[in-house]
């Protein structure tokens, strides 16, 4: 079996435990805690770049925007904290998180419209660099599979959040035209997967728990070969899913031979999993979800001393640690690894105006 085969394999019990887990991190307090700060990071920064943009430069971010940027941090605001709590009303349709995710969509579709650069809400290259820089930040609030907690609309052509494993393993589901997303890093021992629970229910009814559930084929038994009964046996019907309470349970995506297409079929769903997180107001330890990568022999960072590594504003943090702005001594952040170097918010020398600076970083102390 082909490795791509693989990732699309349900029945395979590695598959079917990264799956699992995949789900459980998209669906933590700590994704999207991680989710609403970058959010934060991004809006301060435009509207710092709306105010002091050179007018000497061409580009020019839309003012415009900054409303709507706004609002969806008031959104992660309010999603997040009722997810603290255990509330996981917020991935309804209506729901803050839900809202967030679509509303900041929107604002990526939009983000920069010269026609140089974009059409039709697509980008057509990669954007002038202290624009690029910017893109950045807002996409470092982004993650493959985002929308998985969230719920799927009761309308016709709506079909599960994640319609195969590939969706979420295969690392080509995190390159994009013009960036790339990263990939997380798994523990090295996932635990098993759950046996399914006698909770069982079609697609288009109510889902009466939050949690992950299976897709699977019904056989029943029967009463002298006529009456269905009980469940006899539940097999596999394909990806998991993240199943949020009171709304419907999806439908799924079958492809049809004859036909040539995709169609949208009714499956059962199973209960695996009831996310019952955070409702004590106990915060778990979620650190296994944003585990650091490695870095290989042949990544520079790892055997430069601290102070000989330097990355450019819009550049992707190469170690975790303490960085400071070359050209401002006392400007000191602590960043992850992966993360989106910012830029600073600092008075200009002269007139004392205070401007968006893109900066060199030095690393002064690894984490």
């Amino acid at each position: 079996m082909s490795e791509k085969m693989k990732l699309n394999d349900m029945q395979d019990n590695d598959v079917r435990r990264q799956v699992f887990w995949m789900l459980k991190r998209l669906s933590s307090y700590s994704l999207w805690k991680r989710k609403r700060d970058a959010w934060e990071v991004f809006a301060y920064a435009y509207e710092a770049a709306v105010q002091n943009w050179p007018k000497s430069q061409p580009e020019q971010m839309d003012a415009d925007m900054l409303p709507q940027i706004y609002e969806v941090l008031s959104l992660y605001n309010e999603g997040v904290s009722e997810l603290a709590k255990g509330h996981r009303f917020v991935w309804r349709v209506d729901g803050p998180l839900a809202l967030a995710i679509d509303k900041a969509g929107t604002i990526s579709r939009y983000f920069y419209t010269d026609p140089d650069y974009w059409e039709r809400g697509m980008q057509l290259a990669l954007y002038p660099p202290p624009v690029e820089a910017l893109h950045m930040l807002m996409r470092a609030s982004e993650f493959v599979g985002e929308y998985g907690p969230t719920e799927v609309p009761d309308t016709p052509h709506m079909t599960a959040r994640c319609p195969t494993p590939g969706s979420l393993l295969n690392p080509d589901a995190y390159k994009f035209a013009f960036y790339d997303l990263p990939y997380p890093v798994l523990p090295a021992d996932l635990p098993e997967v759950p046996v399914g629970t006698d909770l069982i229910i079609r697609s288009g009814q109510r889902v009466p728990t939050d949690g992950i559930w299976e897709p699977v084929r019904v056989q029943r038994e029967k009463a002298f070969g006529i009456v269905p009964l009980g469940v006899k046996k539940a097999e596999n019907n394909g990806c998991f899913n993240y199943l949020v309470a009171d709304g419907k349970a999806p439908y799924i995506a079958e492809w049809n031979e004859a036909l040539g297409r995709a169609e949208r079929v009714a499956t059962y769903w199973r209960l695996l999993w009831e996310d019952l997180r955070y409702k004590d107001d106990a915060a778990p330890d979620e650190s296994e979800y944003f585990l650091e990568a490695k870095i290989s022999s042949g990544f520079p960072a790892e055997e430069q001393p601290a102070e000989e590594v330097e990355v450019r504003t819009g550049d992707i943090c190469p170690v975790t640690g303490t960085w400071e702005a070359t050209e401002f001594d006392n400007h000191r952040i602590e960043a992850l690894q992966g993360m989106v170097m910012p830029d600073v918010l600092a008075s200009a020398a002269g007139s004392g105006e205070r401007r968006v600076h893109w900066v060199t970083w030095r690393l002064v102390r690894r984490g």
